[in-house]
């Protein structure tokens, strides 16, 4: 009492009466929801009856100024413009038509209906398509703010839920603050890299995000921190993750769009379009200072960079254009040009290799093509003969699946023997071995099966596998050909490397639709039931059975090629 009469004489409680009357009007001026309101309204006459060098003074402050900038009803004008969008997203981003063309069917429901009750999407694809841009693109096209929330590492639950206001720096979750970053509640909001999420004694935000990623109940998301329901539905949320290693309930409450890599003249239009301009800018050059050459940045993509993104490719651009301000400083040149002759001198010597397959046809080494996170990528395998007793080993890195499908197809093997022109007898007195190289890289997944049955057969029978040839499928006990995943990034992988042949299973034909015509075009693609067909496409002649039994291909009726998904496929 005492310092409440001093501070009136010296007029100090001034500025603490003028504080409080400033939330009580900002209070009264923000469209708040009726549960909002009234708690507004409680926590400020809470506050009138505060000492303010209490220490719950500045708690309940801080709450309140969280209420107030969080926005309650404030929308942005949404774009409605349909041919617009299109132009927008066209000039961002090259290639990508099936995320497009979803964004462009939202625009075109929300023309029609004011409120929509978007799915969530979810952009899964390897590193560098471009996933977290088209973000932005987004926002562009429809008009809306844009947020982005970095979930690589979060392993706390409150990050997403916000803390208790009991905790001393308690906060508002990730969400919240989004939106207050916003300032509107119907922005794209961008949850980055969301297969990330980590989980431990602190709680599973994976499960906080349930809540959040429901149409159905978004609408009264509720904070910790804020201990009111906040209405989510108006916003547009996009997720983005490498793979699709998300947890089951999450992954099932959005809609995956998988972007698969990009093809070499997508690569090359997109180091046309964007990427020149960007580095000749970020680099000082001016216009007309560097030029590059179409078969000088065919050769960066073939032999500097293998990826199916644009990243490296952009790196080596970068690299290129810092070479070419030095020489123009140097004076060695006003202008330079880089063509395919004096690329090395710009990009160093050359990374990779490409479309340089095996020389010769070799027993017991097939290529085989996996699907990693960044991409496809072409897969050898190699197998050698021993004396021994019938033992086979594996090496390489393999998973359990991987050394199953090894199991497989030795028995697969064994159990039909005759079938295949070996002799079960010799066999037994046989060891072999399976390499699969790039010894230090983990493997694993059954879609290897088919490879790893031609190369034993290859290496037991003599006979040489044509080294044109790719293949991917599991095998089964019956020595039928499963169908596999990732076909897509497993087909640009065999084109990167110059194979002419791809065998793959039958079953997977339906999944060529959604495959560029230039990746299809510059491949022949064989569908495969069985293990017969298999061997008698990889094997340079056919097997000959024991014991006079006619050779089970020939009684084998392929499907007529028109029907395979509207492609020519040759067999």
């Amino acid at each position: 009492e005492q310092i409440k009469a001093i501070q009136k004489e010296l007029n100090d409680g001034d500025d603490n009466q003028t504080d409080v009357k400033e939330l009580e009007e900002k209070i009264k001026a923000t469209n708040f929801s009726k549960e909002a309101k009234e708690k507004a309204e409680s926590e400020l006459k809470k506050l009138k009856l505060m000492n303010p060098m209490a220490g719950e003074y500045s708690t309940v402050r801080n709450y309140l100024d969280w209420m107030l900038s969080v926005p309650w009803g404030k929308k942005t004008r949404l774009q409605k413009n349909l041919v617009k969008a299109q132009k927008v997203l066209d000039e961002d981003h090259y290639g990508l038509e099936k995320v497009k063309e979803r964004i462009t069917e939202y625009i075109a429901v929300q023309q029609r209906t004011d409120k929509v009750r978007s799915s969530i999407m979810c952009l899964i694809g390897p590193p560098g398509v471009g996933k977290t841009s088209l973000g932005k693109s987004i926002a562009r096209a429809t008009g809306r703010k844009f947020v982005r929330v970095a979930l690589g590492g979060v392993h706390d639950e409150s990050e997403i839920r916000g803390h208790r206001r009991t905790y001393v720096g308690a906060m508002p979750g990730k969400i919240v603050q989004g939106m207050k970053k916003a300032g509107t509640n119907n922005p794209v909001f961008m949850l980055d890299e969301i297969d990330k999420l980590g989980s431990d004694f602190r709680g599973d935000p994976a499960a906080a995000l349930l809540e959040v990623l429901d149409p159905e109940q978004n609408n009264s998301f509720n904070d910790h921190y804020l201990d009111i329901d906040y209405d989510l539905s108006d916003v547009m949320f996009i997720c983005t993750a490498n793979s699709a290693t998300i947890a089951r309930p999450l992954l099932d409450r959005m809609e995956v769009i998988r972007i698969a890599g990009y093809t070499e003249d997508e690569k090359l239009e997109i180091t046309r379009r964007h990427i020149i301009e960007k580095q000749m800018e970020a680099n000082g050059l001016r216009k007309g200072e560097l030029e590059i050459a179409e078969e000088a940045l065919r050769d960066l993509v073939r032999y500097y960079t293998r990826e199916s993104g644009v990243r490296s490719l952009e790196r080596e651009v970068a690299n290129i254009c810092r070479k070419a301000v030095k020489k123009i400083l140097l004076k060695e040149a006003d202008k330079v040009l880089v063509n395919s002759e004096n690329l090395n001198d710009f990009a160093g010597v050359r990374k990779y290799r490409y479309g340089e397959i095996e020389e010769n046809d070799l027993a017991g080494i097939v290529t085989g093509l996996a699907w990693t996170e960044v991409g496809g990528d072409l897969l050898s395998i190699e197998t050698v003969l021993l004396p021994g007793e019938g033992k086979v080993t594996t090496t390489g890195k393999l998973g359990e699946v991987m050394k199953e499908s090894v199991t497989a197809s030795e028995m697969l093997i064994k159990s039909r023997a005759a079938d295949f022109g070996i002799d079960y007898d010799v066999l037994k007195t046989k060891n072999i071995h399976v390499h699969v190289p790039e010894g230090a890289t983990p493997k694993d997944g059954p879609s290897a099966g088919i490879a790893m049955v031609t190369s034993i057969v290859s290496i037991l029978t003599g006979i040489p596998v044509r080294r044109d040839i790719a293949m991917t499928g599991e095998i089964t006990l019956r020595g039928r050909v499963f169908p596999i995943g990732g076909l897509k990034e497993k087909l640009l992988a065999a084109l990167r490397g110059g194979v002419k042949k791809v065998l793959i299973p039958y079953e997977n034909v339906k999944d060529l639709a959604d495959i560029p015509d230039n990746v299809k075009n510059g491949l022949e693609i064989i569908p495969v039931e069985t293990i017969d067909q298999v061997l008698a496409q990889a094997l340079i002649k056919p097997l000959e059975p024991l014991g006079g039994k006619k050779p089970q291909v020939d009684d084998i009726n392929l499907k007529p090629a028109e029907t395979l998904a509207g492609t020519i496929i040759h067999h």
